[in-house]
């Protein structure tokens, strides 16, 4: 029986990336700078599940510097490496579709950092197509600073607070008691089919609950998405009679093209205790792709470095219940789709390179060469569970 799990912690980058310098990323190191920052606060890291596997190894191999406190050299149990995106953004879906060998070589569309962000013509036909009375924030920002400062006004008036960010996103926030959560999904459907001549990649239903000033984001988040170009990893292993399972917002970031079954967690930790349940039940020729996306949503972008921190040494703390349940045949990947380094200038993403830390039974414990494309990842999965080979990549094992 042959299976594959992508482990994906979203924004876990491990340093810049050799063309960084056109996203004014050069020096940005998600791992490395956490790891500088608990080393200077007195409180070293410690994530010795992931360490033994050949994670700050991995890092060494993209940025050249060993992280802080990291002190293992060899012995490592995984076949590690780093990638580089293919990719022209350093966004979430084109991040996620080049590991399943689907690079994004086109330009995505981006709002730009003005007041207002939103062109008047959209902005204008989506209040006149949903009735609502009117916008709040129309800007890049971090989605809970602006639920925050718009909230009260937003369920005094009912208009609606719209935001983006360095993604090719709209992103719409609306109480979920006040305004109601099944309006916000009709109008993110709405915005969503007038985002398209924008050639934006998403719009983003932001619910939240709350009162004075004092809000908080809901687990009920959907992504409305712009389908993958071509087939993916995912549709090669559905098409050739394996079961997707999509864990977290995976299924959305794919639009469901090629997914199986979707199981959703309200946080990393929900989300790992559902990866239990599926590794035990899943079957042969199947893909479970889950999306710790804590790791970018709560920590990256709000520029949190103690949760980040803390939010890694939770995951290696579970990762030994995980392996602990592999059976033969079993093939994992812990990686990520991009950076968003807490300590980075902004809230956005960063470019960096990504980890590829292979392991199971049978992997033969290696140093990999850092790789041109994220794709590789998904060729070498292709590859272990014997589907249709994917048009990008190269397999690594």
């Amino acid at each position: 029986m042959k299976r594959a799990f992508i482990l994906l912690l979203d924004s876990f980058g491990l340093g810049a990336t050799p063309d960084a310098a056109k996203y004014n990323d050069v020096g940005a190191n998600t791992f490395g700078h956490i790891a500088e920052w608990a080393a200077k606060a007195g409180k070293p890291m410690s994530l010795p599940t992931m360490e033994k596997l050949g994670l700050a190894a991995a890092a060494h191999t993209a940025s050249g510097q060993w992280a802080e406190g990291f002190a293992q050299r060899d012995g490592f149990s995984a076949a590690y490496g780093a990638a580089r995106e293919r990719s022209t953004g350093k966004d979430t879906q084109s991040g996620h579709w080049e590991i399943a060998g689907v690079p994004v070589e086109f330009d995505w569309g981006y709002f730009p950092k003005t007041v207002p962000s939103f062109p008047a013509e959209l902005t204008a036909k989506l209040q006149q197509l949903t009735g609502v009375p009117g916008f709040l924030g129309d800007c890049h920002a971090s989605g809970t600073d602006i639920i925050n400062k718009h909230g009260d006004e937003h369920v005094a008036t009912g208009k609606l607070i719209i935001y983006t960010s360095g993604d090719s996103v709209m992103q719409i926030a609306a109480h979920e008691e006040s305004f109601g959560l099944e309006r916000l999904y009709e109008v993110c459907e709405i915005a969503f089919k007038l985002v398209e001549p924008y050639n934006i990649g998403r719009v983003i239903a932001r619910p939240f609950t709350g009162a004075n000033g004092n809000y908080t984001r809901t687990t009920n988040r959907h992504d409305y998405a712009v389908a993958p170009p071509a087939p993916t990893l995912l549709d090669h292993v559905k098409n050739d009679g394996g079961e997707v399972i999509a864990l977290g917002k995976i299924s959305d970031i794919f639009a469901t093209q090629g997914v199986s079954r979707v199981v959703k967690g309200k946080d990393n930790m929900a989300l790992f205790d559902a990866l239990l349940k599926v590794e035990a039940e899943a079957g042969d020729k199947s893909l479970t792709f889950v999306n710790f996306v804590d790791f970018d949503q709560a920590f990256g972008h709000r520029r949190d470095v103690v949760g980040y921190s803390n939010a890694l040494h939770e995951m290696d703390a579970r990762l030994p219940e995980f392996i602990a349940k592999l059976k033969e045949g079993d093939l994992v990947v812990i990686t990520a789709d991009h950076g968003c380094d807490p300590t980075w200038p902004g809230s956005d993403h960063t470019r960096e390179h990504i980890p590829m830390i292979f392991f199971g039974p049978g992997v033969k414990a290696q140093q990999l060469p850092i790789s041109e494309t994220f794709s590789d990842i998904g060729q070498t999965l292709a590859h272990h569970l014997g589907v249709k080979p994917l048009s990008h990549g190269s397999n690594l094992l």
